[in-house]
């Protein structure tokens, strides 16, 4: 995770000098009347045009300063949970390190922690499931890199968790149900089929297949394992829509969901390929390479 510092007050910069060298891959901003020779991020307009700016380039963001700022300031700015980064609010000693926005899929509760841990500081989490001293479905995807679908349907999973109601976990493969085995309520099942014929209150799958009209469900989640590659030959000059149709009809044969996919493969002979090219752009999915005699 990439993390902006961002500091307004003398004591708030001390902190965040502190947290730069504690934290990896972090980046320190303040205003220039506290710059020293060697400073780079230093700003000179109001923290509130600075804020939006780091917001949209980092996937963390540690502000030092009052809540009220970052609130209202980033306010029109938020996306909603699956894409906004992790914000954690601190105030200018360092005695409270507040976990303020994407709490579990952005991990802002854990650098809440990491930040506190730092600097001798205590972390603040307000989310119920982490209060309650369990597990949520959210965390634990963001965690073991699980793709959620659908997202809508987490608030009333973590809450059935929360209520110890019957929720059946489809786990084949044993991905996440170390997380949940001694969580009341939570019901371990090994196969997918033995799994939809159990009546409960929820159903939480990891799969890649696709579950059809068990995705139209509110009690239904389905965590989905990102290890797919999907290897690609194709002609010269072929459009990425003819591309996207092939894989997806390909998927739909064999039931899979193309949530599932963690990057494309092709050989270097097609680097150039714009189809290709335009097609894993539009899928956001990263694309390798490699020699034909690999």
């Amino acid at each position: 995770m990439n993390i902006a510092i961002v500091a307004i007050t003398g004591p708030g910069v001390l902190r965040a000098r502190d947290l730069g060298n504690a934290l990896p891959d972090s980046t320190v901003y303040y205003p220039e009347r506290y710059a020293r020779p060697t400073d780079e991020r230093v700003f000179r307009g109001p923290v509130t045009e600075l804020l939006p700016e780091l917001f949209a380039d980092y996937q963390g963001l540690i502000c030092i300063m009052a809540s009220g700022i970052v609130i209202r300031t980033l306010a029109p700015h938020l996306k909603g949970k699956a894409i906004d980064p992790a914000v954690v609010v601190m105030d200018e000693k360092g005695q409270y390190a507040i976990s303020l926005l994407s709490g579990h899929l952005g991990g802002a509760n854990d650098l809440a922690r990491d930040a506190a841990r730092a600097i001798g500081g205590e972390a603040v989490i307000t989310t119920a499931t982490d209060v309650n001293k369990l597990p949520a479905w959210d965390d634990v995807a963001r965690k073991e890199g699980l793709a959620i679908d659908p997202i809508k349907n987490i608030r009333k999973l973590n809450s059935l968790l929360l209520d110890k109601q019957e929720i059946v976990l489809v786990d084949r493969c044993k991905r996440i149900s170390q997380y949940f085995s001694a969580v009341p309520g939570v019901s371990l099942i090994e196969s997918l089929g033995e799994g939809m014929k159990v009546s409960a209150k929820g159903y939480v799958f990891i799969t890649h297949y696709d579950l059809g009209p068990w995705l139209q469900r509110s009690d239904v989640l389905v965590l989905r394992p990102r290890d797919l590659v999907v290897g690609i030959g194709c002609n010269r000059d072929t459009d990425s829509d003819e591309i996207a149709t092939v894989i997806r009809d390909e998927f739909t044969r064999l039931k899979f969901s193309m949530e599932s996919i963690v990057c494309l493969a092709s050989i270097d002979a097609k680097k150039d390929e714009a189809g290709l090219l335009e097609f894993a752009a539009r899928q956001n999915l990263p694309l390798e390479f490699h020699s034909a005699d690999a």
